[in-house]
């Protein structure tokens, strides 16, 4: 089994602010927006070496994001970044239709996103987000799994064309991808190659995937464990390729299980490969105030409970 090692706790919106200052030294069209967390969201690196590219657009989400649809349609490359929170439920409208319905080139870049928000509660807690800009048409959705990917995908998202949701997160977690790698837009990535079991995982989960699989090895199931980076446009291909070898799959998000990536697995499985699925995710309920690690594992989204899925999963195959 392949083994990934942690090189050091790191949050991800870091990750995209490294990204997105690299990105701007190498296109001087891109363009920085915030809603008065220049902080919190790590754009100060790059308002200091563009402030001329760099606008405080205030508590005004939602002019926010008209603001950086005006900037794409001249030419400009926005990203437009705020917690997930107000980044997609506050703005949903300007969004769907300046954003989604318009094809405008805006990246949505939206920190603070998950349960992992921690300590802020169940206000900014953002569960549904995923959902919410996959059901979009013409929308990308990102949600990379430590900082080196965050970095990479942030520059992958600069020079796509299109709308992007790009999700990271608040705490530091596991930075264990290679570091200056190449992001394919729309790609899964086979982290571990396995025969009895499929889990796809994306976001903080993918280590905690990780973390699963050796457990299951202890226990002789084999699993397969794939980072799904992009949920929109999900990477069929892999998908399938793996639940036909495995024929038992366990999801794992930091989300709801409605309108999330179990739900988005699920329904293409069940019209081309019939097999077991298992969700660890949010069931219909919000989050609540706590640390980061108490809620992963109050909520269910841990290895333990990943191990446990897996375990029912391979019990359930015909």
């Amino acid at each position: 089994m392949a083994k990934f090692t942690n090189t050091g706790n790191k949050d991800t919106r870091s990750g995209f602010g490294a990204g997105l200052l690299e990105f701007g030294r190498e296109n001087k069209n891109a363009v920085a927006l915030t809603a008065d967390l220049k902080g919190s969201v790590k754009m100060g690196d790059f308002a200091k070496e563009f402030p001329e590219r760099f606008f405080q657009c205030g508590i005004a989400e939602a002019n926010m994001i008209d603001i950086a649809a005006g900037l794409s349609l001249n030419g400009k490359i926005p990203f437009a970044s705020t917690f997930a929170i107000f980044a997609t439920g506050r703005v949903y409208d300007q969004v769907r239709q300046s954003v989604a319905y318009s094809d405008t080139n805006v990246k949505i870049c939206a920190s603070h996103a998950g349960i992992t928000l921690g300590e802020d509660g169940a206000t900014h807690q953002i569960l549904e987000d995923i959902g919410l800009m996959r059901m979009l048409p013409n929308m990308t959705v990102i949600n990379p799994c430590d900082y080196n990917q965050t970095k990479a995908a942030t520059i992958s998202a600069g020079k796509h064309i299109g709308p992007v949701y790009l999700r990271f997160g608040r705490p530091g977690v596991p930075n264990f991808t290679p570091e200056n790698q190449t992001f394919e837009i729309g790609k899964a990535i086979k982290m571990i190659d396995g025969k009895d079991v499929s889990i796809f995982a994306t976001g903080h989960l993918v280590w905690e995937a990780l973390q699963a699989a050796d457990k299951l090895e202890k226990d002789n199931i084999s699993a397969e464990v794939i980072d799904i980076a992009t949920i929109k446009p999900l990477d069929y291909d892999a998908v399938l390729a793996s639940v036909k070898k495995t024929s038992a799959v366990v999801t794992a998000e930091e989300h709801f299980i409605a309108g999330g990536l179990g739900e988005l697995i699920s329904g293409f499985l069940a019209g081309h490969y019939l097999a077991p699925v298992e969700y660890v995710a949010i069931a219909d309920k919000f989050g609540q105030s706590g640390t980061p690690d108490e809620l992963m594992r109050a909520y269910g989204l841990d290895a333990e409970h990943i191990v446990a899925a897996a375990k029912r999963a391979v019990g359930r195959k015909k």
